[in-house]
């Protein structure tokens, strides 16, 4: 126990500023696998207070703080040893914990201390139930200190051992030097102790006898004043009899005037009540005359109508008491205001449906004169016809709330006739803009091109001649500007009408009700799995995009039959129409402030989901068609048709994303297509050329190479990097194929030496070897004077501007990378002369600058 309580002390609570007091080994009960222990601690300093703390011991045997509780936040111990012995107890902190101790002891000894902490530095604030002996010994206590406080102080002093202070100390010190010839006897020192304490006794003893006199004049002092006090208090007692009966008087007449108090308040009220209900409940003859004749005629009448109908909802929305209905008049009344209102339903429903059948039936205007673009019809005159009425629609909905679901619907069903004839002769205007006045129908002019085209040239491959180009780019221009027109006339005839409807319909208050419905439940009715904003933005569009759908329902067929259109009259026309599509819908959200159409924005999309699906499929197609395309037998050599089909498409996609705000689609198909042409490229190392496979293949990549370097597309410098390497990597090829050719058998001669050298033979051993020596050596030289290496040299110059194509104009680049290599080997050469044929004096009939003479004058005279 000693070990515990010194390793709590040193390694846990001295650094902490704390004295442990008690301890006790405890777990919790029932489970007996975690042990712990309970300390309570004091602070050192002042103010001093308790804290009950739970020590753990971790595997290193290293005592670890757990928790720590002010013991102000205990409410209760219970020893739970009432009856019977037991070694578990429950401390009501911030919960209940229950603990078991190893012994009974203990427990005892840490809940005396408990009981101790309690009464010094809570005033007894924890209550103790079942631990009998922590009563008595608090009865005990309390007589102890009732008895004897002086005694009871220095037993506590005893109990609590502290230090002396440093005031005390020197109190010590000086008292020793005081008395210092007396410090080393002892008795003497002891005997004058007593005799100054027996000095200052006998001085305290003259003041209280002096004193006495001024005490006995004080009590009788106090006599005086009780019997004062008793005869003020037999005053009292008299004047409270006499004032008794007119304490009656004065309630009596307190409960008369309450009661006339309450007879004047019922009156007020039910005068209040009776005005009430005859000014709430009071419609004018001049509304009910309104109602009952529902003359909508006339704007006046009109708003003499919606006056009217504000006036009965006010009187019918009026909150009276369930009793008042059961009065006669009242019951009258509210008799009358139910027929007046469903007379006017009828009414009014009536005259709305018969206004949507007529803007139903309209004819679509035909204009008699020709114009230079194409523009959707106006609704304005329709939406101007039926404005008047929203007020009268907004009390319909609050009104009659089933009634008033149906008027969308109706106008729905005979709107969307006008609609469908208006939208179809809008984009017939579009079509023949498109494909321009020809003779027969539409359909003829819009086969004809493309079975022409068929004819005459692959699919993919724009026009070969300059007069070609031009009509197909001027032909692609009239695509964007067509479909920019269209869509621009689209977004006011669908965001006007989406405006109308949600103003007319009272569709925004059904969004901004469901909004805050949303907003209170979120809470209670969020779902991990679906996003609540998305989820609410779906439902507050959910009744005006569903209207629109039903208004609108020609609009998506057309607008797709009319993209097929564009996408058949122009090669790469999938291009135009999904930049188009893309800039329109970035245009509407960037237009304005407010929201766009919704509806248009979802028809949109969708359109430009089949954009993109054409556009890959185009890509898709154009790729395979790269990867198929093989060079022709009649060719040696040249450029692949491929490259020039990519060429094509990069040069006219550029052109038309210029100005778009996304090219996110264009630079995957530019990777796709690069792809392509590099995999094409590839496959001629398996095809049996006439010509070097190599030669091919450094002139194609060379020629995207320059092709990307012009473009400066940032999505293909990878591309770029990669056609410059493979570029490098087949010239290296090729011109190694030719590079031994003028010196053939040199080259032959050494590559046996180095041979020989790298299976082990020494490098001055080499010269003893029957088929490199010294005279083969010589015999090999003799047959390269330098006439005949000029020769040879002719001889692969002529050979390589035969291979290569002029369109590409290598012939320097390679010719200067021969110099280069053929030199190389001349100085390699020489450089195993050096080594393996060390003083024979050998060399050969030219010199590096014999080389290069031959190398510039042939370069002239091919110039």
């Amino acid at each position: 126990m000693a070990s515990l309580w010194s390793s709590l002390e040193q390694g846990v609570f001295n650094p902490q500023k704390k004295r442990l007091l008690e301890t006790v080994r405890v777990w919790k009960t029932g489970r007996r696998k975690k042990m712990s222990i309970l300390c309570l601690v004091v602070d050192t300093f002042r103010p001093m207070q308790p804290f009950l703390v739970k020590v753990k011991v971790d595997r290193g045997e290293q005592y670890k703080v757990a928790y720590r509780w002010p013991l102000a936040e205990l409410k209760l111990v219970d020893g739970k040893t009432l009856d019977e012995a037991s070694l578990d107890f429950d401390l009501h902190l911030d919960k209940v914990y229950k603990w078991t101790t190893n012994s009974l002891d203990e427990k005892k000894t840490f809940i005396r201390c408990l009981w101790r902490l309690s009464h010094r530095y809570l005033a007894g604030s924890i209550t103790f139930v079942n631990v009998p002996s922590c009563a008595a010994e608090g009865r005990q206590r309390l007589q102890e200190d009732r008895k004897d406080p002086a005694e009871a102080e220095s037993q506590e002093e005893l109990n609590m051992y502290q230090e002396m202070t440093p005031k005390e100390a020197a109190d010590v010190l000086k008292l020793m030097e005081e008395y210092e010839p007396l410090v080393n006897n002892s008795v003497a020192f002891a005997e004058q102790l007593s005799n100054d304490l027996h000095v200052l006794d006998e001085a305290n003893l003259r003041a209280i006898i002096s004193s006495e006199k001024q005490v006995t004049q004080l009590m009788s002092n106090i006599d005086e004043a009780l019997a004062e006090v008793a005869r003020v208090e037999e005053t009292l007692h008299i004047y409270d009899e006499l004032l008794g009966s007119v304490k009656q008087q004065m309630d009596h007449i307190h409960r008369e005037n309450s009661l006339l108090h309450r007879i004047v308040s019922n009156k007020t009220r039910l005068m209040d009540e009776i005005l009430f209900l005859t000014t709430q409940l009071n419609l004018s003859r001049e509304h009910c005359d309104a109602l009952s004749q529902a003359d909508l005629s006339s704007p006046s009448r009109v708003k003499a109508c919606i006056a009217a109908a504000e006036a009965l909802s006010r009187c019918m929305n009026t909150q009276i008491h369930p009793g008042y209905r059961k009065l006669q008049s009242v019951a009258e009344q509210l008799i009358m205001f139910e027929t007046l209102k469903q007379n006017f339903e009828s009414s009014f429903i009536s005259h709305i449906t018969n206004i949507f059948e007529l803007q139903g039936k309209a004819q679509v205007l035909v204009l008699a004169q020709p114009i230079d673009k194409p523009s959707a019809p106006s609704h304005a005159h329709h939406h101007e016809e039926l404005v008047p009425y929203t007020p009268l629609m907004a009390w319909l909905r609050k009104a009659s709330p089933i009634l008033f679901c149906d008027l969308p619907k109706v106008y729905a069903q005979n709107l969307s006739r006008l609609y469908d004839r208006e939208i179809k002769a809008f984009f017939e205007q579009a079509k023949t803009f498109l494909l321009g006045r020809r003779k027969g129908s539409l359909q003829e002019s819009l086969e004809k091109p493309t079975a022409m085209r068929s004819r005459q040239q692959s699919r993919w491959s724009l026009p070969v001649s300059r007069e070609g180009q031009e009509h197909t780019s001027d032909k692609g221009n009239i695509i964007m500007q067509i479909l920019e027109q269209v869509l621009r006339e689209l977004q006011p005839l669908c965001t006007t009408e989406q405006q109308f409807i949600e103003i007319f319909f009272q569709l925004s208050h059904d969004a901004a009700d469901l909004e805050t419905s949303a907003t209170k439940g979120e809470k209670s009715t969020a779902s991990p799995e679906d996003p609540p904003c998305t989820k609410l933005w779906s439902q507050l569009e959910e009744p005006t995009t569903r209207l629109l759908s039903e208004i609108f329902s020609c609009l998506e067929p057309e607008l797709r039959g009319f993209l097929d259109i564009c996408n058949k009259i122009h090669p790469f026309g999938c291009l135009q129409v999904l930049v188009t599509l893309n800039d329109s819908i970035f245009e509407m959200w960037d237009s304005s402030s407010a929201l766009p159409s919704s509806f248009l924005n979802t028809i949109l999309g969708n359109m430009l989901l089949l954009a993109k699906n054409s556009f890959n499929k185009c890509i898709g197609t154009l790729c395979k068609e790269i990867e198929e395309t093989r060079m022709p037998s009649k060719l040696k050599g040249g450029i692949l048709p491929s490259l020039n089909l990519f060429e094509e498409f990069v040069n006219f996609s550029e052109k038309v994303f210029r100005t778009a705000q996304r090219r996110g689609e264009l630079d995957k198909a530019h990777l796709r297509l690069a792809s392509s042409v590099f995999s094409n490229i590839n496959s001629l190392s398996s095809a049996n050329l006439k010509v070097n496979t190599d030669m091919v293949m450094m002139e194609n990549f060379h020629h995207i190479h320059c092709f990307l370097c012009q473009k400066m597309i940032h999505c293909l410098e990878d591309k770029k990097t990669e056609a410059k390497q493979r570029y490098s990597k087949h010239m290296k090829k090729y011109i190694n194929t030719y590079v031994g050719q003028p010196l053939e058998k040199l080259n032959n001669f050494f590559e046996g030496v180095k041979a020989r050298v790298a299976q082990g033979v020494k490098e001055e051993e080499v010269s003893f070897q029957l088929a490199y020596s010294k005279q083969e050596l010589r015999k090999v030289i003799d047959r390269y004077p330098g006439k005949e290496v000029k020769r040879a040299l002719e001889t692969l110059y002529r050979k390589i501007h035969k291979d290569l194509s002029p369109e590409e104009n290598l012939l320097p680049v390679v010719w200067h990378a021969v110099e280069q290599e053929i030199i190389h080997q001349y100085q390699e050469f020489e450089e195993l002369i050096q080594r393996c044929y060390t003083g024979s004096g050998i060399a050969m009939d030219f010199t590096v600058e014999d080389l290069l003479s031959y190398f510039s004058s042939i370069t002239l005279s091919s110039m």
